[in-house]
């Protein structure tokens, strides 16, 4: 029976289930409830904004968007957001989704910490960050109704959501700081890590190797 929250429907299909026991098994109550919220949220601001996205790879986008956080998943040598969005496109192509669908999913994935860019690729990838936008940050509230809100909210709630998040980026981050330059990612370091310094942007390009 397809499951139904907010008047949106969870992807029934083989593919969508195996995706949402990958990420169950994964993740923490945490990640697993916020991945489900920012597939709701990112459909429900898809159906405000008139934005139309293949459910099935919106779902993947949002249910693996944070499995580089995750203890079993996340590496040290690269941004946690290509680490979720590699293991995404692997899964879609595994099962048979071409290679533009997991292009679209990747790019929703890696994007999703950089504001401005997703929204002018494909809706698959425009949504993934309208989800996270929604449920981290509280942007454009006013496009989802309170009944919905409530009905997401209710599915999937989100205790003390605010400190547990940002607990999660750091302890996905600690280990690899230095993936973190040139992205909002790196705010969370300053704020948990003592000693973090932010590499520096003009720094870098004064003190490069060349003479001039």
């Amino acid at each position: 029976m397809t499951e139904t929250i907010a008047g949106i429907d969870i992807p029934d299909t083989k593919l969508a289930h195996e995706a949402t026991e990958l990420v169950h098994k994964a993740s923490t109550p945490l990640l697993f409830d916020h991945s489900r919220r920012v597939f709701l949220f990112a459909s429900l601001k898809g159906r405000y904004r008139g934005i139309e996205a293949d459910p099935e790879l919106l779902y993947v986008g949002a249910m693996f968007h944070d499995l580089g956080l995750t203890e079993h998943y996340r590496r040290t040598d690269q941004r946690f957001e290509v680490d979720g969005a590699d293991l995404a496109r692997d899964f879609l192509l595994d099962h048979g989704r071409s290679a533009a669908d997991a292009r679209a999913v990747w790019l929703g994935i890696a994007l999703h910490t950089t504001p401005g860019i997703p929204d002018h690729l494909e809706p698959e990838t425009a949504l993934v960050s309208l989800g996270v936008e929604t449920d981290v940050l509280g942007m454009d509230l006013d496009q989802v109704t309170a009944e919905e809100i409530a009905a997401v909210v209710a599915a999937h709630p989100r205790p003390d959501f605010k400190n547990n998040i940002l607990r999660a980026f750091y302890e996905g981050m600690k280990d690899r700081p230095d993936s973190t330059f040139g992205t909002m990612n790196d705010d969370v370091l300053a704020h948990f890590a003592p000693g973090f310094t932010r590499a520096d942007f003009v720094d870098i390009i004064t003190g490069s190797a060349w003479p001039e």
